[in-house]
């Protein structure tokens, strides 16, 4: 069974929890989502593959998981990145944030999400059983599908955007 890292409200871990139970109870744990960008500042999305158990189908950040017991959250965010997509760079932490949502199935995500930046221009190879498609988007065509069908895209999606967006009107990749 996959354990997740339960925290409090300030990232403490407070114990461990089956993945699913975490989900089920919609306990805090922590997580984090990986948002890549190539040389053209296009983001890279990731289709979730239709045979994930919430949110199939649905279009989303380049990557997102949650650290293992005992493992350091940047170097778990570096290795989903391969396992998920194929590749790995340098990411660094920009800002984190908590958000709870209920999904059909009767499961809820209550995540501490750490999100990471990082650029990527080279090969993809993504793993089919994770991923339906991949594509690099430009940032205004990601705010107007959002607009337009956000059913089409992941609640963490369209909570974290608006705050990536914030974040490079200040900073750099």
């Amino acid at each position: 069974m996959e354990q997740v890292i339960l925290v409090d409200e300030k990232d403490v871990a407070t114990g461990t929890i089956d993945k699913m139970e975490a989900h089920e109870k919609a306990v805090l744990h922590r997580a984090f989502s990986v948002f890549i960008f190539n040389s053209k500042d296009e983001m890279l999305l990731q289709q979730r593959a239709r045979t994930k158990y919430h949110s199939a189908g649905l279009w989303t950040n380049s990557c997102c998981s949650h650290p293992r017991p005992g493992e350091d959250t940047h170097a778990a965010a570096l290795r989903r990145l391969q396992e998920e997509m194929g590749f790995t760079t340098p990411v660094k932490k920009v800002f984190d944030f908590v958000y709870k949502a209920t999904f059909a199935n009767g499961l809820t995500e209550h995540e501490f999400d750490h999100v990471f930046v990082g650029k990527y221009d080279d090969k993809i190879e993504p793993d089919p059983k994770e991923v339906g498609d991949y594509a690099y988007w430009p940032m205004e065509t990601i705010e107007e599908q959002i607009k337009m069908h956000p059913e089409s895209f992941t609640v963490w999606f369209r909570i974290a955007f608006p705050k990536v967006v914030d974040w490079l009107k200040i900073r750099q990749v």
